[in-house]
């Protein structure tokens, strides 16, 4: 559906929904508590979210809604606020490489059944009404295939889906070898979803008021890795011994490990088979992760780029702590050609910077 039908559906329309919902003060508060002024497509996000939400509440069939945008327009910003003001208990808020992961191995495990993927949203959906779906993005063709399954049966079930996306659903799976066998996935939204895009001039993460909601500002990004920048903030030296563990049903090399503390090299981490299942089993054991040794990306074969893609969403999703040890400045380092860099980049540089000293100027 086009924005301005959509828009003028949603201020025009009479139904027999509530007359209020507590969405749009929710947001006006939320907004002036943190300083911020709503851009337009913010606002009339508020506004779609507003009208699903009277027809959730009067238990009427509704459209889903899919909002896409640059990063840091505030997409995840309005999903959080919608999940938190929704009056509903039958609802979840899920990340999408953690609601993947567990989806793959519910079919897994329930492999002997005659509608796997059926039996495990029963698992992981029970009595679920509205399902809050955030950072949807598509790469991996094999996804890309269960994700039509798993949206067809969402609808047939009546569960009300909100999708947010840095991608348009065009967008997705832009791989050309692949993007027309996902075709009928964003014809499905098409048919299923009203599309609406948060666009603004103002990347808000950049704001100081938005200081509160980053999640790697505890955290560092070092280099280039001097033995006396390991001193001062105490992290373990450089070419550490590797040691084996165990993760599931597989073995990881780590460099050292203490309490909730855990320190890889990048190659540990992103230059083997690892997958976003092995991340998310080791955010049950540690809290700070220290990753050493990022290369300058545009280097790395795009697979290892978007190892290390994930395992960034996964961390800052988990809101774990993370020290980051490179040998050039950051912005650098992240240059690379896979399409997600732009939402690593700008969560990563939410890190304080640890970097050389200037000399100082001769005393004349």
């Amino acid at each position: 559906m086009a924005v301005p039908s959509l828009i003028r559906r949603l201020l025009g329309k009479k139904t027999d929904a509530p007359d209020t919902s507590p969405i749009p003060a929710f947001f006006q508060n939320k907004a002036a508590q943190q300083g911020y002024t709503l851009s337009a497509g913010q606002t009339q996000a508020v506004a779609a979210l507003d009208s699903e939400t009277r027809h959730l509440l009067a238990g009427r069939p509704t459209r889903s809604l899919y909002l896409h945008g640059p990063v840091g327009r505030g997409k995840s910003w309005l999903l959080d606020g919608f999940f938190q003001a929704l009056p509903m208990a039958e609802k979840q808020r899920v990340h999408f490489h953690d609601f993947f992961a567990r989806l793959h191995r519910g079919m897994f495990q329930q492999r002997g059944q005659t509608d796997a993927l059926a039996v495990t949203l029963d698992e992981l959906l029970a009595g679920c009404r509205v399902l809050c779906f955030d950072e949807f993005h598509v790469h991996d063709i094999g996804d890309a295939m269960l994700i039509s399954r798993l949206f067809k049966a969402l609808f047939q079930r009546g569960v009300w889906v909100l999708v947010t996306s840095n991608y348009p659903p065009e967008g997705l799976l832009p791989n050309p070898l692949y993007h027309e066998r996902f075709k009928p996935v964003i014809d499905l939204i098409a048919a299923r979803m009203d599309v609406l895009e948060v666009s603004s001039p103002q990347d808000f993460r950049s704001l100081p008021q938005a200081h509160a909601d980053q999640r790697f500002t505890e955290g560092h990004y070092i280099w280039p890795g001097s033995a006396q920048q390991r001193a001062d903030l105490r992290l373990p030296v450089a070419d550490c011994a590797p040691h084996l563990l165990s993760v599931g049903t597989r073995q990881l090399t780590f460099r050292h490990r203490q309490a909730r503390t855990i320190a890889f090299t990048f190659n540990d981490l992103c230059e083997q088979l690892t997958a976003v299942m092995d991340y998310l089993l080791l955010c049950q054991d540690y809290d700070h992760w220290i990753i050493d040794g990022l290369p300058q990306l545009a280097e790395c074969p795009i697979a290892v780029q978007q190892r290390f893609i994930n395992l960034v969403d996964v961390l800052y999703d988990r809101d774990k702590r993370l020290t980051l040890i490179g040998h050039q400045p950051l912005a650098h380092a992240l240059e690379g050609q896979a399409i997600d860099l732009a939402r690593t980049a700008s969560r990563l540089s939410q890190l304080q910077t640890v970097c050389p000293q200037p000399a100082p100027d001769p005393v004349s």
